[in-house]
């Protein structure tokens, strides 16, 4: 038998062993107690957030935006008066 083989035969004796183990159902139910524990939170996805952050820089650059008109503006004026 040669080194491949045995690593291979070796690989395929432990899948076996932790598919019958209670190392699954352990795995399942924690999955499950933390999926429930985060429906919970008030969380938002990536996507959500991430939209989010983009919706905030625009209306970020458009406030700077604004400002400097503003700013303008009230230059004008005080040169006016």
């Amino acid at each position: 038998m040669d080194k491949f083989n045995f690593f291979n035969d070796m690989q395929e004796k432990i899948n076996q062993v932790l598919e019958n183990s209670p190392v699954k159902d352990i795995e399942k139910n924690v999955k499950a107690m933390m999926g429930q524990g985060f429906s919970k939170l008030d969380l938002v996805t990536r996507e959500e957030f991430d939209t989010q952050a983009q919706v905030l820089a625009t209306t970020r650059a458009k406030l700077e935006a604004l400002e400097a008109q503003v700013a303008a503006l009230e230059a004008q004026m005080k040169k006016q008066a």
